[in-house]
Parts: C-alpha cells; structure tokens; sequence
C-alpha cells in the first residue's frame, strides 16, 4: 500500500508513520485512485457526498444526462466519482477540507458494513433476514450489528467479517467496522444501503457495492476519522459462503426475467373447465400449476420461467375475478415454484410478483372473457 494511506492505526506503537507533504485529503484521494479505486468528495466534515451545484438542485434530471459530470463538477455523488489525478488536484487542491467517497462498483469492492447503534432489535423474523429464529432461541444480549453477524457465521461454521484479519477493516467514528472485501468473477453485487430491509445481510449489517459508496480510510468527520484496524493493507477476496449469503439475500442483480404473458386460449379454458363442484378452488389450482409442478421432473430448462410467469398471471387473473383467495393461491404458487426448483427462492418470488401483479389487472371470468 503507498505510503499516502498508511495513516494511524488503533493500537499503533510505532510514531514513524509517514506524514504526507500534501493536505492529507487530497493524499487520500490521489492514494485511493492510483489503486483504481474511483473517488468524489464528501461536504467537509460530513460523511455525505458534496453538494451539487445549484443547476442541478433546481433541475431533476439524472445523472447520465447531467452537463456537470462532462465538464469536471462533482455532482450527484459516486457518479462523479475519478481516477483522473488532474482532476482530484483540481477538486482536494482547491478544498482541502473535502472528505474523501470511494465508489465501490466500480472500485470492484464489496464492503459489509457493521453498524453499533444503541437501538432495540426488531422481530425475530428481521434479525437475519429469510432466516427463522424461534422462540426458543434467547436473542438476550443481542444488541448491534457485530452481534447478528456473529450469529449468522456461526451458523455457517464460519469466522465473523468483524473478526477477519486477513482482509482492510476500517473503524468507524460511531464504533462500526467497515470490512472491505475484493469482488470476484465479475459480479456485479448490489447495494443494500438506503434498501429495503429484505435485502440487508443483518440488522445492523449492510453492504456497500454497485449503487453505494464507501468513506476512505483516513478521513476526518466532526464525529472523528476513519482508522484502519490490525494489520491488512489490502481487501481480500470476498469469501464463498459470504458471496452464498448475499446471493441469497438479493445482493446479486436477477436474471431476466420474462415480461408477464397471458395465458394461451387454449390453457385458459382448461382452467375454466375445471372451475366446477364443491372442490373447485383446488381443481383450478391443480390445473394452473400443472405445467410448474411438471418442470420439478428435470433438473433445469422445461422452460421453468415461462410456465412459472404464466401460472402467476393466471393466479392474478383468477384472484382478481373473486374466484380464489390471494394469500392460499399464492402460497401454494410459492410451494410447487420451490418444489420444482429449490435454492431458487429469490428468482421465483421475483418471477411470481412480476406475473401476479399483471394478472391482477386483468380479472379472469368464468365466462372466458376480460373487461
């Protein structure tokens, strides 16, 4: 690692650390970028980027088509972010006081995030999101973010993020630990910053990829700096089961997934055809799951996604006309999908939501016919 971000580190014993010959923000960002880590700076002080400039406060538009970025401004936050040295001379040189984002899609970084914060913990069901906890499990003591990630490696047989010396840890000012990880394989993982909290690693525990940015070591805010912990320079590969853990919580982006698709004239009056006698409910869910449930005979193709997109328009279409309970149907959608496919659980929820939400726009009557 250069000497420019070899700053102090929590425990040090040794005063001979390097002292760069430039305001130390503009050594960190100008360290940060010849390691291909692209950066933009954060409002002085502050762990949030620098302000835009008034024409973009005052115009919504997105980055991609924002003049700013063409001609060297530092608007909308890690869209700005550069390895270009002139222009991070031209950005810290004329404000020292700028903090310094690193961009972490583009850096090739995957960053967990632990957070400490003096809060309660939500239901058992967010602890570790998809994961159960049961009543029987004592959650006493458990209090942050070290706690939960914790938990979850040790029910992985694996070693906590927090507790791994192989690989850049920074301290936060608030007592959180940023753990930077290498991504590998060219994946592309995704953000689960300012999410939704079905896509966190764990309460308290998020991750800082595509989408997010992360605070370089070394930078100072009002609340205190950034400081490297222990003795890794370097982000080490992101390890397997903690890659496994983020896929399963939706850190990946999904395959594509087919626009919804109205079912054949054909398949439809097979479904109205078995909408007769006390039993009808379960003979019009036999008959639209069919096709899915047959899919569980191979172990890929059998065109899974199409036939699981058209069982879930189906659903919609039947749920929208009265003619099945929503929360039953889709359950048992969810069931076979799984049955058929196991493992796949975040594709299937993803394919069902995109098929049920057309299908419930158009009611399926048992006349045959839509409004």
């Amino acid at each position: 690692m250069p000497a420019e971000l070899q700053f102090s580190r929590s425990g040090s014993k040794d005063p001979a650390i390097p002292v760069p010959s430039v305001a130390p923000s503009l050594a960190t960002a100008r360290a940060c970028a010849r390691r291909g880590w692209p950066v933009h700076p954060l409002a002085p002080g502050r762990k949030t980027p620098a302000a835009n400039c008034s024409n973009c406060r005052g115009n919504a538009h997105t980055p991609a088509n924002c003049p700013c970025l063409r001609i060297g401004r530092w608007c909308h936050s890690f869209h700005a972010a550069t390895l270009n040295q002139d222009r991070i001379e031209q950005w810290w040189g004329q404000r020292p006081e700028f903090g310094t984002g690193v961009s972490c899609g583009p850096a090739g970084l995957v960053v967990i995030d632990i957070d400490a914060h003096g809060t309660e913990p939500p239901a058992r069901d967010r602890i570790l999101p998809g994961i159960p906890i049961g009543d029987q499990v004592d959650l006493a003591g458990l209090a942050n973010g070290f706690h939960t990630l914790a938990v979850l490696a040790a029910l992985r047989g694996q070693q906590s993020p927090a507790d791994d010396t192989t690989t850049l840890r920074v301290r936060t000012p608030s007592g959180g630990l940023h753990v930077w990880y290498r991504a590998t394989g060219n994946r592309q993982w995704k953000s689960s910053v300012g999410s939704s909290t079905g896509r966190a690693l764990a309460w308290q525990v998020d991750v800082r990829a595509h989408g997010s940015y992360i605070i370089a070591p070394g930078t100072t805010t009002h609340y205190g700096t950034y400081t490297p912990v222990g003795e890794a320079h370097e982000p080490a590969a992101l390890p397997l089961w903690l890659a496994q853990e983020m896929d399963r919580t939706g850190h990946l982006p999904a395959p594509t997934i087919p626009a919804p698709r109205p079912v054949p004239p054909r398949a439809r009056q097979a479904v109205l055809a078995a909408d007769s006698g006390h039993t009808q409910a379960e003979r019009t869910l036999d008959a639209v799951l069919a096709p899915v449930e047959a899919c569980g005979q191979v172990s890929e193709g059998a065109g899974f996604s199409d036939a699981l997109n058209r069982a879930a328009y189906t659903i919609g279409g039947l749920v929208a006309a009265g003619r099945l309970s929503r929360q039953e149907a889709e359950q048992a959608l969810k069931d076979t999908a799984a049955a058929a496919r196991p493992g796949q659980e975040l594709r299937i929820e993803q394919i069902i939501r995109s098929g049920l939400g057309a299908g419930l726009k158009r009611p399926l009557h048992a006349t045959g016919r839509t409004p």
